[in-house]
């Protein structure tokens, strides 16, 4: 029903614990030809590395890269694509890039277990878009409605599963949890009551499919954690700190343009940017609208409050992820 699933969380998850461990060897290399200034006034040249393939979930970056926003800030931007067989920690490591986005429990996990240089500067979203989704014709619209019901889970979210629900007073034992292969099938057929999955997209994948989907966020029920949280080295944070901010105001833009009318850009990148994805316009369009609510604040995209920063290393304690204050850096933001 997904010609592309959704990002394979298992792969992201076990970042830290697989991709990083050769830490050591990597270290000399980071940001090391990513993000180089011309003396002659030229472009600065530097990359990034997505945390997927091409959707609406990066469709900010396209807009800033159509409309030369990043041209105006003096950048040449690279942008990497990413994909089920990328971990975009390692791309930050290996000096591929000095800019990635990534999910905060690996990044963290790969901060405290593996002494990663990483800093984050930034976070596309503001809510978590993985979500509890049902039908409608039999909704689960709280954790509370779970009890007794069947909910598929990745294996990378069931400590997520659990912490949402253990935070919402509900004993795991009272749910039928089993495994979910990111493929909405089961539920369609009503094999399952519920699955975890992206509410951006997979609700249109059941609507394709000839039912209407309800879905709420695991951030509703404080597992309270950002997406796409935009991390740098230590060493591109402090050779390259004039580039980041640029590309963060760039990036700003581009995703301030988009959600002005969410229906405009999709359609025009048809033949660029989503050629081949095997998913149609009509899927990007309904992602990039239900994005919308997760990404805004009235601090601006990408900002991080001192409240949402706690909130975050609460929910990451939660699951036994033990991050700091020092590993986000809100001073970037402050410039743009």
């Amino acid at each position: 029903m997904n010609p592309i699933s959704r990002r394979q969380m298992l792969i992201r998850a076990s970042a830290a614990g697989v991709g990083l461990a050769g830490l050591p060897a990597f270290l000399a290399a980071c940001g090391s030809d990513d993000a180089k200034s011309g003396g002659d006034g030229a472009a600065t040249k530097f990359s990034m590395q997505a945390a997927w393939v091409n959707d609406a979930e990066f469709m900010g970056y396209f807009i800033a890269m159509t409309n030369g926003y990043y041209a105006e800030e003096g950048i040449e931007l690279d942008y990497l694509s990413g994909g089920p067989d990328v971990i975009p920690e390692s791309s930050l490591l290996s000096g591929k890039a000095p800019l990635a986005l990534t999910t905060p429990d690996s990044t963290i996990n790969a901060i405290v277990n593996d002494g990663a240089p990483f800093v984050i500067v930034g976070a596309q979203y503001q809510k978590n878009p993985i979500g509890v989704i049902s039908l409608k014709k039999n909704p689960i619209n709280s954790p509370a409605d779970l009890v007794g019901k069947t909910l598929a889970v990745p294996a990378s979210n069931t400590l997520s599963v659990e912490a949402m629900l253990k935070l919402s007073g509900i004993n795991k034992a009272d749910v039928n949890i089993v495994p979910y292969a990111y493929d909405p099938t089961p539920l369609v057929m009503g094999e399952i009551d519920a699955s975890i999955d992206f509410a951006t997209n997979v609700p249109f994948s059941i609507q394709q499919a000839g039912e209407e989907a309800t879905s709420f966020l695991l951030y509703d029920f404080g597992f309270t954690i950002f997406n796409d949280t935009v991390v740098v080295t230590k060493e591109a944070l402090t050779n390259n700190r004039a580039e980041i901010v640029k590309w963060l105001r760039a990036s700003r833009k581009g995703w301030d343009e988009n959600f002005k009318d969410t229906a405009k850009y999709p359609p025009e990148f048809a033949e660029t940017y989503f050629k081949g994805t095997g998913r149609t316009i009509e899927n990007e369009l309904f992602f990039n609208e239900a994005q919308k609510s997760m990404m805004q604040s009235d601090d601006g995209i990408f900002s991080m409050s001192e409240e949402s920063i706690e909130a975050n290393l609460a929910a990451l304690a939660e699951i036994g992820v033990k991050g700091t204050r020092d590993m986000f850096d809100t001073t970037l933001l402050e410039e743009i």
